[in-house]
């Protein structure tokens, strides 16, 4: 047998080998999926002698997607690109660049990012007259996005919605948004794989052609699908049935993105012939995490069984600081830092993992302070900066100028004088004859339509124009030179002559740079090709474990990477796990949590630490915090308090320098968690108080943002809140938890 056969353990070996019919691998934190996935596909193509271009492989990020490519062609001695190793997003593109025409879109299409969406959304809440102060456009972006998950279609939303006014009022926008992005030849996100299934579905010849081309299909991350994702491959698979998905649902942690873990819980359900092949041994993390890991998640009642173990040591106990507050924690984190240091570790083994993204302002002031290099986690996106945005928009008017989102933000961009009247103007004449946005400046300065800023929308026309035939006649990185030249964008920040032009002319010249690295690796390289790829990366694609740097990055952010020394900051009830999921009536939120905290564990190889506080200021009051439920489900036994921050006070006058007054024994600090009766008092319903917003009312909430009250029920004690949130969708929470502030 192969010797990348003979390398496996049993389970991995039987996975590999059994390549027909439908296969559901649950692949334990760290239990080497890529492995199997690789050393799979490269068995079907050497052992079995499959064609590459039968195999579909998909998994989330590019970056996987990357590296499982590399990997197979390492294994196999030759080019796989045959084989479709992509993303959904990149699979569903490459699909529709080829048959878009035939449910109504340009092959040319462009894709729209969130800040897109929000623009487009933003002038059809204009056109309506909704008020965006109190029906923000992120809150209908939503809304349409879950409705696009779930394959619900603006007709059927129409329908469903009638007699609810939120609902009439997201079904309205929903109608215009997609007629919209047909008029531009755009799709967004959710569109490029609601949009596949729609031509599959509608053209039988076409899925069957794909039937017959992916006859091996695999799926990685199978617990993160959403139901469109779920649809699209099981219409491809379901000719041959050779489907194999490999996922962990005790690691299914994006409800909010529209995940169902119900995809791989009922896995067998939908394909009864399934065979289920679970991969338990772990080889990241020392045995002590994993205890600690496995005995969080136990407490799932939703959940397919298994046991993480490994064969390497026990390791270092879990260490568990307990402070004051925040910054205490913070400091303390920088102190064990420092420690790490000196034992030969790098800053990059080092990552502090949080539940919120404001728990990162602590840490950052301390590692400041301290002087010690770090670097957030999927913060901005390179690709959202505004001097990208703008010059993709020039490339994007260039490659499709149906695309008004994009003609509209470079329209006076450098400043040309072509202000809001003049695009007013334009818009009229798009409205009247129902054309683009472009074609009606086109229409305008011909018949002499706009007065005196005919003459500049004349020079703008022509301009691109111009750019158009230059791009098809020159490199794409000598075109983005000539664009930056003819539009005066860069002779503009140049004349800036200040820190910030001159760090946005080095993020255009790192633009030009992944420019001239796509035209070098590309087989065809084209304008749209280029668009499209940097429109698919994602965030945590560009994380990279070469640089000597402290990671700060929510536990979301985190999956999929691994750290040597992980800090789990914050982990008090009410914040990990979050209020919302402790007071839902859904059991399903707080397992999604615990879940969340089961990832964040198996992310650690040698060394856990956990933080917590006992105060923690939440918009500006002080709260007194207790010790993370998920904290206390594990074992005493596992958990070596750090001494110096462990004390139990009756009241926050005790504390002296943030040093303890009363030291308290290892069980009596588990079974009796500081101030617990204190925090109960704070939070229980007791006598309450009258609300201080109503049904209709914009309200805010710590995690979840701004949102509107759908449904306010008296439950005797409480009253029982229902909340449409612009971000996270439909919540509901009790109002002495939830603490809503009417805005």
């Amino acid at each position: 047998m192969e010797a990348y056969i003979e390398i496996l353990n049993n389970m991995q070996k039987e996975a590999v080998l059994c390549t027909e019919g439908p296969l559901l691998i649950l692949a334990g934190a760290g239990s080497g999926k890529t492995r199997v996935i690789t050393n799979r596909i490269a068995y079907l193509i050497k052992e079995k002698g499959v064609s590459p271009k039968s195999i579909l492989a998909i998994t989330f990020t590019n970056k996987a997607a990357a590296e499982m490519r590399e990997r197979v062609e390492g294994l196999v001695g030759m080019d796989a690109g045959g084989a479709w190793i992509s993303t959904f997003h990149s699979a569903c593109v490459r699909i529709l660049r080829m048959y878009s025409h035939l449910i109504g879109y340009d092959n040319n299409f462009t894709i729209y990012d969130t800040d897109d969406q929000k623009t487009v959304i933003k002038n059809i809440c204009k056109k309506f007259e909704i008020d965006t102060k109190r029906f923000k456009e992120k809150w209908f972006m939503g809304q349409i996005s879950s409705a696009k998950d779930e394959l619900i279609s603006e007709g059927q939303f129409e329908l469903d919605a009638s007699g609810d006014f939120y609902l009439e009022k997201v079904a309205r926008v929903y109608t215009e948004y997609q007629k919209e992005l047909k008029r531009n030849n755009a799709f967004d996100f959710d569109d490029l794989i609601v949009k596949t299934v729609e031509l599959f579905k509608q053209h039988p010849d076409i899925l069957e052609r794909f039937q017959e081309r992916f006859r091996y299909i695999s799926v990685d991350e199978y617990q993160d699908t959403n139901t469109a994702q779920f649809v699209f491959v099981s219409l491809i698979a379901k000719k041959y049935q050779n489907i194999c998905v490999v996922g962990d649902d005790d690691q299914s942690i994006y409800k909010f993105r529209g995940a169902n873990i119900g995809n791989i819980l009922n896995f067998e359900k939908v394909f009864p012939k399934a065979k289920v092949i679970r991969l338990e041994q772990n080889y990241r993390s020392t045995q002590n995490i994993l205890d600690a890991a496995n005995n969080v998640i136990k407490n799932n009642k939703n959940r397919k069984a298994k046991k993480l173990w490994t064969e390497n040591d026990a390791g270092a106990m879990i260490k568990l600081f307990h402070v004051e507050n925040s910054y205490v924690e913070a400091d303390r984190v920088v102190s064990q830092i420092k420690e790490f240091v000196d034992e030969g570790y790098k800053l990059n083994d080092c990552a502090c993992l949080y539940r919120t993204n404001a728990q990162s302002r602590a840490l950052e002031e301390a590692f400041l302070r301290a002087n010690i290099p770090y670097k957030i986690v999927g913060g901005v996106n390179f690709y959202q900066r505004k001097e990208i945005k703008d010059v993709l928009a020039y490339l994007k008017t260039i490659d499709n100028a149906r695309d008004d989102v994009a003609v509209r933000r470079i329209i006076n961009v450098p400043k040309r004088g072509l202000g809001a009247a003049a695009v007013n103007a334009v818009q009229r004449v798009a409205d009247d004859r129902e054309i683009n946005f472009f074609a009606a400046i086109d229409d305008g300065v011909n018949e002499g339509l706009f007065g005196k800023p005919g003459e500049k929308l004349r020079e703008f026309r022509n301009m691109i124009e111009d750019l158009k035939e230059s791009a098809s006649q020159i490199s794409l990185h000598e075109l983005m030179d000539e664009v930056l030249e003819k539009t005066g964008y860069l002779k503009e920040l140049e004349a800036e002559n200040t820190v910030e032009a001159q760090t946005r002319i080095e993020n255009i010249d790192e633009l030009i740079n992944k420019a001239v690295s796509y035209e070098d690796s590309a087989d065809d390289p084209s304008l749209s090709g280029f668009l499209e790829e940097v429109s698919l990366i994602a965030d945590i694609d560009s994380w990279s474990a070469d640089s000597d740097y402290v990671s700060l990055i929510t536990v979301h952010s985190a999956k999929g990477l691994e750290f040597t020394n992980v800090f789990l900051c914050g982990m008090e009830d009410g914040l990990f796990p979050m209020n919302a999921a402790i007071c839902s009536e859904d059991e399903t939120d707080l397992e999604e949590e615990r879940r969340l905290a089961y990832v964040a564990i198996t992310r650690a190889k040698k060394n856990l630490i956990i933080t917590a506080s006992r105060m923690r200021m939440v918009r500006g009051e002080t709260m007194v915090s207790i010790i993370s439920r998920f904290v206390r489900e594990i074992p005493v036994d596992l958990i070596e308090p750090d001494r110096e921050n462990i004390y139990v006070a009756s009241k926050p006058s005790e504390y002296n320098g943030g040093l303890p007054s009363k030291r308290a024994s290892k069980e009596e600090f588990f079974r009796k968690p500081y101030a617990s009766s204190a925090a109960e008092k704070k939070f229980s319903s007791g006598e309450k108080a009258a609300l201080e917003y109503k049904e209709g009312d914009r309200v805010a909430h710590m995690k979840f943002g701004e949102g509107i009250v759908a449904k306010i029920v008296d439950g005797g004690r409480d009253y029982e809140v229902t909340v449409d949130f612009d971000d996270v969708g439909t919540k509901k929470m009790f109002a002495s938890f939830a603490k809503l502030k009417k805005v």
